[in-house]
């Protein structure tokens, strides 16, 4: 298993405007000076878009590129066509970079549904989607995971992510189930599952075939037990940091390395803490995340 991180741990965050954000050439050095030797793309436009350019960028810190995640609000059948060539673009960016083991990571276009930002960690039934808005959602998954196969050969995961549409280990179930397994994997986020009320673990004896690829995400159980009480909502869950450092959380990181190994996973461990722009310090919680892997594997 190889340790990558990603940009949304330096506080590149899709919901975030960009100008509050590192120069890439900053978050790129300092996962080499670390010892990551792995990177997801970040939102579009924060690492370069020209394939010559990324691949030479990546190159010169020995860094691979693991993955591209795409946000799509896949409950709007109108928004599937632009989801698909949103998708096709990075999925293009990644081949032509020379990174065709990489992923597609797919996700409902989370944080833009208020009543679910508002009630992340504490979904309930009458928040979730109707049967003929699954079968919607489903639809715009499969096109888009066909589509991204069929013209660049890179294979599709999703991420279940709170403040989204599937966030809750029900609605992880019903997508696993509604999904092709040949077509569509599971991006396993702990700190995500966790926050969403469930056990990591748990994935292990539900969908374990399905686990195509990982994020490392600690959850803080005070701090979503305090956004309750609050009624803190998402971003005030992220503000207090719900998603705190690899082994200062409930997530038991052992136990899941454990079950990886049965699983013979040979891919990328990817540490993710999200962050919100002037937040704590990335560059030293991405290195105590990965002294603390390190001292696992």
């Amino acid at each position: 298993m190889k340790i990558a991180n990603a940009p949304c741990s330096w506080g590149v965050l899709e919901f975030e405007p960009q100008d509050k954000s590192p120069d890439y050439t900053e978050v790129l050095n300092e996962m080499q000076a670390i010892g990551y030797t792995g990177t997801e793309l970040g939102d579009w436009g924060f690492l370069p878009t020209d394939s010559e350019k990324l691949r030479a960028e990546l190159a010169a810190r020995e860094l691979t590129l693991v993955a591209a995640f795409v946000p799509i609000p896949f409950a709007d059948r109108q928004a599937h066509h632009h989801g698909e060539m949103i998708a096709l673009q990075h999925a293009r960016l990644l081949v032509a970079a020379g990174f065709d083991n990489a992923f597609i990571v797919l996700s409902d276009d989370n944080c833009t549904i208020e009543e679910r930002t508002d009630n992340a960690g504490r979904i309930r039934s009458e928040h979730g989607l109707t049967h003929k808005q699954w079968d919607t959602f489903v639809t715009g998954v499969h096109r888009i995971a066909q589509s991204v196969r069929d013209q660049t050969g890179l294979r599709t995961v999703f991420h279940h992510h709170c403040g989204g549409y599937v966030e809750t280990p029900e609605e992880v179930d019903t997508l696993m189930q509604r999904t092709d397994p040949n077509l569509v994997g599971l991006c396993l986020d702990t700190g995500h599952y966790r926050f969403g009320g469930g056990d990591p673990l748990d994935i292990f004896e539900r969908h374990t075939e399905r686990i195509w690829h990982v994020h490392f995400k600690d959850c803080d159980l005070e701090i979503v037990e305090q956004t309750h009480f609050e009624d803190w909502g998402y971003f005030g869950a992220i503000d207090n940091g719900v998603f705190c450092e690899l082994g200062k959380g409930d997530v038991d990181f052992p136990a899941i390395i454990t079950e990886l190994r049965k699983l013979n996973f040979d891919g990328w461990i990817v540490v993710e803490q999200d962050v919100l722009p002037d937040m704590g310090t990335p560059y030293e919680s991405a290195k105590r995340n990965y002294q603390f892997l390190s001292s696992i594997l």
